[in-house]
């Protein structure tokens, strides 16, 4: 066992029960600790299912890194069967409070004042419980209701030894199976690693919250608590109490009060936005951190756990998800392949089958069984399986998409998830260039063409010169200098066309800001004139080039 660090024995004897309790395999027996299988596409038989929640128990008693990381590998559907991906992605903390003395010792040393003084009311019993902290109702001394979320003691030190001790694990299981080595164990505790001390920080979980709130300020369904900073340190966080119950929890004849389709088509368009649009996420949608507010709202609480999209993976995976919703399994191939990086082990024909038997599949399912985050993950499954990694964020998204599929169901089990995705997509693509618009952008744009365009002249008078020149060496065969000219002419002539018309484009995306009497249509009257142009200007160029190819291919042919 080279390379673990007997310190760490608890926590080694806890993995090895685990072990132990939930599997069968060589691998583990090789390494000392016992069996364990938890092959990928086990079928999901009562036993397998029975099974998963077991384990799914078994972590949140091992205590908040053992829960974190049940959470993280249900995002691994291409590690776990099915069943087990469920069981896992419903995990939460659900545990005792610790004691009111050590709430106020920690409000005292974080605040620098007691509690008496820091607030007008606060109540001893807490409203809920977890692994890294615990929640009181509480009021500030102007009146606000607020709840103060109180971190617990020495809970930073307990997860780092726990972090550092599967660190070591994941590492000596890289180095030495073949399943460490394919599903790359070491960078998934890496991530968890991270995710947890991210947590720890109540602070970072402020600034989520105010920014989450200005990016879904445009819903008025959607609610998200807003932190009190002067009361908000790295181990307690005070907020915005917001009376309501968890979505689960809602009886059905409350159910049946409500206007349930303008709610989860609100919150399903927020979660387009947040994934597609913002690239920042809340990435815990578990049905604990979704609330029915007293007003028929619905609050997203609990921002520890967010993600972040870059905007590359952003575009290729609103294409995958039209893709998908369109019933296009060639297409969402083509688009899986190009957001991922194929491995040694690719198999081309393989993946596209796969792929167009899932997009099959999705076509021919009922409403109620309609499930976009099961799908997501199910793509990553098979990419991995066929030799193609597809990007992190792509699990946590599908996550995500699974707890939200939950909250659908629950709520409005008529809703359907890839037609509202087929519906919004209009919406997302004028959420997506407004947001190209933006100030910063715009500026970095209009640089770039002016750079563009001043370097322009010297770029052409350079080649031109070195066409005078004879200072040009081309490999051709039977190419007249004419003939040559006359071409480099042409491409240079293209691409200063092009320009220009780039240039009337950036131009007319300014003036749409500029507020005017003279409007066409409604919009702007020299925006509208220049996008005219540009379109016109676009239409003769792209006509003319084909018109030409079509001469030149008639011209070689006689």
């Amino acid at each position: 066992m080279s390379g673990l660090n007997l310190k760490h024995f608890k926590q080694y004897r806890d993995l090895a029960w685990l072990l132990i309790k939930h599997g069968r395999s060589d691998l583990v027996k090789r390494a000392g600790l016992s069996d364990l299988a938890l092959p990928a596409g086990m079928p999901a038989s009562p036993q397998c299912a029975a099974g998963a929640t077991t384990l799914a128990a078994d972590l949140e008693k091992l205590g908040p890194t053992y829960v974190k990381l049940g959470q993280l590998l249900s995002t691994r559907a291409d590690m776990l069967p099915q069943a087990y991906v469920d069981a896992l992605s419903r995990l939460q903390d659900d545990v005792e409070p610790f004691a009111f003395e050590d709430v106020e010792a920690t409000v005292a040393r974080e605040l620098g004042v007691r509690i008496s003084k820091a607030f007008l009311d606060f109540e001893r019993k807490p409203i809920a419980a977890a692994s890294l902290g615990q929640v009181h109702r509480a009021r500030l001394r102007d009146g606000r209701a607020v709840v103060v979320k109180v971190q617990r003691p020495r809970i930073q030190e307990c997860i780092a030894d726990d972090l550092d001790a599967l660190c070591e694990v994941a590492r000596f299981l890289d180095s030495n199976t073949e399943a460490g080595r394919q599903y790359e164990i070491a960078p998934m505790v890496l991530t968890l690693r991270k995710c947890l001390l991210n947590e720890l920080d109540y602070r970072r979980e402020a600034r989520n919250l105010v920014t989450l709130n200005q990016n879904l300020v445009r819903f008025s369904r959607i609610v998200v608590p807003e932190p009190v900073d002067d009361y908000t340190t790295a181990r307690v966080l005070t907020m915005d109490y917001i009376r309501g119950r968890k979505i689960t929890s809602i009886s059905p004849l409350r159910r049946i009060e409500l206007d349930r389709g303008e709610l989860i088509d609100q919150l399903f368009q927020a979660y387009l936005k947040q994934i597609l649009v913002d690239g920042f996420f809340h990435a815990d949608p578990h049905p604990g951190n979704v609330f029915l507010t007293d007003d028929d709202n619905i609050a997203l609480i609990d921002l520890g756990m967010v993600a972040l999209v870059p905007p590359t993976v952003r575009d290729g995976l609103l294409k995958l998800i039209l893709a998908v919703s369109e019933g296009s399994g060639d297409k969402a191939a083509e688009v899986a392949i190009a957001l991922g990086k194929k491995r040694d082990d690719y198999e081309e024909m393989e993946f596209q089958r796969r792929m167009s038997e899932l997009v099959a599949d999705n076509l021919n399912v009922s409403i109620a069984e309609a499930n976009v985050g099961r799908s997501t993950l199910e793509i990553k499954r098979i990419a991995a399986e066929c030799g193609v990694s597809l990007p992190p964020e792509i699990t946590m998204v599908g996550k995500a998409l699974l707890d939200l599929d939950e909250i659908a169901r629950t709520l409005a089990p008529e809703f359907d998830p890839t037609r509202a995705i087929r519906d919004n997509t209009v919406a997302i693509m004028q959420q997506k260039f407004r947001a190209s618009l933006s100030p910063g952008r715009l500026v970095t744009s209009v640089f770039e063409a002016k750079e563009t365009l001043e370097e322009l002249p010297r770029r052409l008078n350079a080649i031109l010169d070195r066409i005078a020149n004879n200072d040009v060496r081309i490999k051709v065969d039977a190419l007249e200098e004419d003939t040559l000219i006359e071409g480099m002419q042409k491409i240079a002539n293209r691409i200063t066309t092009g320009l220009i018309l780039a240039a009337l484009i950036v131009g007319a995306s300014m003036l749409m800001q500029v507020d005017t009497s003279f409007r066409i249509l409604g919009y702007p009257g020299f925006a509208i004139i220049f996008f005219t142009l540009a379109a016109g200007g676009g239409i003769v160029l792209v006509v003319s080039i084909v018109v030409n190819d079509v001469r030149a291919r008639s011209r070689r042919k006689r």
